[in-house]
């Protein structure tokens, strides 16, 4: 890998104000979402750089549909390299999964199409082994590139295509000709597949922050990285400007205004002119605006539409507030020193403190309902069965600060520390693509303990509660999604084991 470490600055030796960078941090920290991740580069330099505790920079996170860019980012680069043709008919890459009588508008179906969400299906199908052919034996409704819709299937079809047109896998593919040069760690990166072990294009990849920021500044250099070019300029004009009216996305989510206004190739159009994103669910965006040479990372956690485009419009009033022409400004050192010290002691709200209390001495077997201390969201994603989850569980005292819950989850014993004492504790609990927990818990009433498990290489925490009565137990989860509770599961049964 040839890695470069980017040149780092003051705001105010790019032309921005520390204090307008205090601003924007304020907004984003005032309750609508939670930040983990935030990097701000301008001129190429980066000016501005925070991760929230125990978020992390060399930590990868959940990209949902940002990956969708990854995806896009190998097709371009197979048709940089002439291996493939943005007018090539989708029925001519997978001629032996097209339907024997294909419909006039699937044989018009072409990557372009693909690519900017121009599809012309009303429905998407799930994730199965055949899923290549059930995407094919999908509707064509509407004549392709003449109307909009979110296909995120179509997204991993373009996973499909880079393999077959390469004989390649994506990301085997990606990382001689995109990560080792533009300094991505590969060995770093994980991509979910679908179940014929396709890379999920469509949001199946974890990467850092700055990964982002790197794959999006190639964008912004017009495909050119340190004098070579990855991508053809053509190509890169296409992705980031408007290729397919987006403005039905209003129907079914009005909140967000910046999906309204047109999409690239597997990259958004924005409302202030010119700029563009790269856009995953609950706020995992890079923002290029090509008129201040300015790009924004940012990993969280907002919950639905509504909160991930306040992120949004905060960003735009931050844009609002530097000058496109201003290349520099007088130095202020104490504003700087205090905005860097800031961004140095970023956390999420600390985890709740209630350590005492006194467990039963026995052990439970699940008898009815289901535990599920991982969590199975991304392996749906993938068409993977949940698990199990827990089938018997104990509690006992432990070190440090930490009490130990022993469990069996789908067969497998595991040992976990649980922090109670205000902390979160790393645990690494192997549950398909994703392996970091961090554990914290306290006492929610005197007969019920409480674990919120925090997947810190995601977006997703939930909260446990065991409420004691003799030889039972019950246990109730609450998916808890950026300090926000979501949704209730049904409680589960257990019972003193024999």
């Amino acid at each position: 890998m040839n890695r470069k470490e980017f040149p780092r600055c003051t705001p105010e030796a790019v032309g921005i104000s520390s204090a307008a960078i205090g601003r924007f941090l304020d907004k984003l920290e005032s309750g609508f979402t939670e930040m983990h991740g935030l990097m701000i580069m301008r001129r190429g330099k980066v000016c501005a750089e925070g991760w929230w505790a125990p978020y992390a920079p060399g930590l990868r996170h959940g990209l949902q549909s940002h990956t969708k860019t990854y995806a896009a980012t190998a097709v371009g680069i197979a048709a940089t390299e002439g291996k493939l043709s943005l007018d090539e008919r989708v029925i001519d890459i997978f001629p032996e999964f097209a339907p024997e009588n294909p419909s006039e508008n699937l044989q018009k179906l072409t990557v372009h199409n693909v690519l900017s969400m121009g599809c012309g299906m009303e429905e998407m199908p799930r994730p199965t082994k055949d899923w290549i052919r059930d995407f094919l034996a999908t509707p064509v409704v509407h004549t392709p590139g003449t109307a909009y819709m979110y296909n995120s299937t179509g997204s991993t079809l373009l996973s499909a295509i880079v393999k077959k047109k390469t004989g390649e896998d994506m990301m085997d593919y990606l990382k001689p000709r995109l990560f080792d040069k533009i300094g991505i760690d590969a060995g770093n990166l994980r991509m979910g597949r679908m179940p014929d072990g396709t890379p999920v294009g469509g949001g199946g990849m974890l990467a850092t922050t700055e990964d982002n920021l790197r794959l999006m500044k190639l964008y912004a250099d017009g495909g050119v990285w340190e004098g070579e070019r990855i991508l053809s300029a053509d190509y890169v004009k296409r992705a980031t400007t408007n290729q397919n009216d987006s403005a039905t996305e209003a129907i079914n989510n009005p909140p967000a205004l910046d999906n309204f206004v047109g999409y690239g190739y597997q990259i958004w159009m924005c409302r202030p002119k010119g700029v563009y994103r790269a856009d995953g669910a609950m706020g995992q965006f890079t923002i290029v605006d090509p008129s201040r040479d300015l790009l924004i990372a940012i990993n969280e956690t907002a919950t639905g539409a509504h909160w991930a485009q306040e992120t949004l419009n905060v960003c735009w009033e931050f844009l609002d507030e530097i000058d496109p022409e201003t290349a520099m400004m007088p130095e202020n050192k104490p504003l700087s020193d205090a905005l860097a010290l800031r961004m140095k002691m970023l956390a999420i709200p600390a985890a709740p403190y209630a350590p005492y209390g006194r467990f039963p001495e026995c052990g439970f077997t699940v008898a009815s309902g289901s535990i599920h201390i991982e969590n199975p969201i991304l392996g749906a994603m993938m068409g993977e069965a949940p698990g199990g989850g827990l089938t018997a569980f104990s509690f006992a005292p432990g070190e440090n600060g930490c009490v130990q819950l022993a469990c069996s989850i789908d067969g497998k014993d595991h040992l976990l520390n649980v922090a109670v004492d205000g902390r979160r504790t790393l645990n690494i609990l192997p549950a398909g693509l994703v392996s970091q927990v961090c554990l914290s818990g306290y006492w929610k009433a005197e007969d019920t303990f409480a674990i919120r498990a925090r997947w810190v290489e995601t977006c997703f925490e939930k909260e446990l509660a065991f409420q004691f009565a003799g030889d039972r137990c019950v246990v109730t989860e609450d998916e808890i999604v950026g300090g926000f509770l979501k949704r209730d599961v049904a409680p589960a049964i257990a019972v003193k084991s024999v």
